[in-house]
């Protein structure tokens, strides 16, 4: 008997990621802005948050009936989907990278749009975790917003990691101000980048340093910048490990 097929949606702050599975095996994967999403295919009814899935064309009419709906994320709470089960975004995270990479002992670092979360995975089971949204000092947000002061790409800014310029603000607000002085003082855009990364890493190290293990699972959009990786192997002293699909580990989760 072949495996039901699950759906799996991570409504994330910044992108509405989207999951279909059969088992292990993954049939489909897609991602939408968030607000965009909520607008063409939201609706309040009852003061709940209604989505026309099937309008949105990620999935057919005939798999969204077969299917088992899981929902996380930061709109898991106002959805209204018949049959849909939500989960905590820390459940969804640890099964996506236990299904992505098979390890069951790792500590699992995702950083996304706008929190960082640390958990630690010991036999498969989620043990602890520590969870930072008060600031989006050390979430993607941040990486947005010094690039757009540099007017640089995400993708330019995740090239360099050599010989960074020293950034030593704790908030994403005060990084901004702090980062137009070190502009004024001449320095190189590629020191500046580097040296943006590096304060990423220094934000993440003290979570970290609460559960340390073997290796470190790193899953969420901020996975994609190269050089903030490098810079983290330098210092957590952990097998690093990026899932194939980092960005929608959340959905895979759920879809699990």
């Amino acid at each position: 008997m072949p495996d039901k097929l699950k759906i799996g949606i991570d409504l994330g702050s910044r992108k509405a990621k989207f999951a279909l599975m059969r088992g292990v095996q993954i049939v489909r994967l897609a991602d939408l802005d968030t607000i965009s999403f909520y607008k063409k295919y939201g609706s309040m009814v009852n003061d709940e948050l209604s989505l026309d899935l099937l309008g949105s064309g990620i999935f057919t009419a005939e798999e969204l009936t077969e299917a088992e709906i899981t929902v996380t994320g930061y709109g898991r709470n106002s959805i209204n989907l018949h049959g849909a089960r939500v989960i905590s975004e820390i459940k969804a995270h640890v099964a996506g990278a236990r299904t992505q990479t098979g390890l069951a002992n790792f500590t699992l670092l995702d950083m996304g749009g706008q929190d960082t979360k640390v958990a630690q995975v010991v036999g498969g089971r989620l043990t602890d975790f520590v969870m930072n949204d008060k600031c989006a000092a050390s979430s993607g947000r941040y990486l947005e917003n010094m690039a757009a002061v540099l007017e640089v790409s995400l993708e330019e800014l995740s090239s360099h990691s050599a010989d960074p310029v020293a950034l030593d603000a704790t908030c994403g607000i005060f990084g901004e101000s702090e980062l137009i002085g070190q502009i004024l003082r001449g320095y190189a855009p590629e020191r500046l980048c580097a040296g943006i990364n590096l304060t990423l890493v220094r934000r993440v190290m003290p979570m970290l340093k609460r559960f340390p293990s073997d290796t470190l699972v790193i899953t969420g959009g901020v996975a994609l910048n190269r050089a903030m990786v490098s810079l983290l192997k330098e210092q957590c002293g952990m097998n690093v490990v990026i899932p194939e699909h980092p960005q929608h580990n959340g959905a895979i989760g759920c879809a699990s």
